[in-house]
């Protein structure tokens, strides 16, 4: 958010903050976070690739996406994309914090 937007919020009596703020996240939860989400925005890029979606789903046993899918899954459906687990630790080393 730009420092003219923040200003005008505040002024208006807005308390403006972070998600991790907002939902009183320790910085580990908040982390965790973080790498939840760079690890699907990569399995959405990498499923854009495949043929079909049912090709990734078939390959790790899940039917459809899923908001509380587990980190284990997330892998193994990116390890299914041919991706190494360099490929992995590059995805989780590019988030910024």
């Amino acid at each position: 958010m730009d420092e003219e937007k923040r200003k005008r919020l505040e002024a208006k009596g807005w308390k403006v903050g972070t998600v991790a703020e907002f939902l009183d996240l320790t910085p580990e939860e908040s982390a965790l976070v973080e790498i939840k989400l760079a690890l699907r925005r990569n399995l959405k890029e990498r499923q854009q690739k495949l043929t079909t979606q049912s090709e990734l789903a078939n390959s790790v046993n899940a039917k459809n996406e899923d908001d509380s899918i587990s980190i284990d899954l997330l892998i193994r459906a990116i390890l299914a994309t041919g991706a190494t687990p360099q490929d992995i630790g590059q995805v989780i080393a590019s988030i910024k914090e």
